[in-house]
């Protein structure tokens, strides 16, 4: 750091730079990606092809739907000694078909998958859908 510098530093606001100066993104020429646009265009169109604009997309976290999933092979360790899960009041959405199941259970849930309908029913339990009716509501 030089003299001229250091006699600044601390002693002011302004760091020598005078008031007006160092505000904004002048010496810098820009901030970000400002000021490229002219520099070797063709190398960044040929090795940087997604450069410049803007690329995908975000869905308003309203709109995303989350699902808590539970998987088949964890069901007799919900279980516990019952025969039966409710897995709504447990706050799961879904039943997913990952995993073995030997016990026959009883479960509830708003969504299943095919293959998780498949392993309950081969084990000799049975599934209930809980799933709200659409036309029902439609009419009100």
């Amino acid at each position: 750091m030089g003299i001229k510098a250091n006699k600044h530093r601390g002693r002011n606001r302004y760091h020598g730079r005078g008031k007006k100066a160092g505000r904004g993104a002048g010496k810098r020429g820009g901030r970000g990606l400002a000021g490229i646009n002219k520099h070797r265009v063709m190398t960044r169109i040929k090795y940087m092809p997604n450069h410049w604009g803007m690329h995908g997309f975000n869905r308003h976290p309203s709109l995303r739907t989350v699902n808590v999933t539970v998987n088949v092979g964890q069901l007799e360790e919900l279980a516990g000694d019952g025969d039966s899960v409710n897995l709504t009041e447990m706050g799961i959405d879904k039943l997913l078909g990952s995993g073995r199941i030997s016990k026959a259970i009883t479960v509830t849930v708003s969504e299943a998958s095919a293959k998780a309908t498949e392993k309950i029913e081969a084990a000799g339990g049975s599934l209930n859908m809980d799933q709200e009716d659409w036309d029902e509501s439609k009419e009100e």
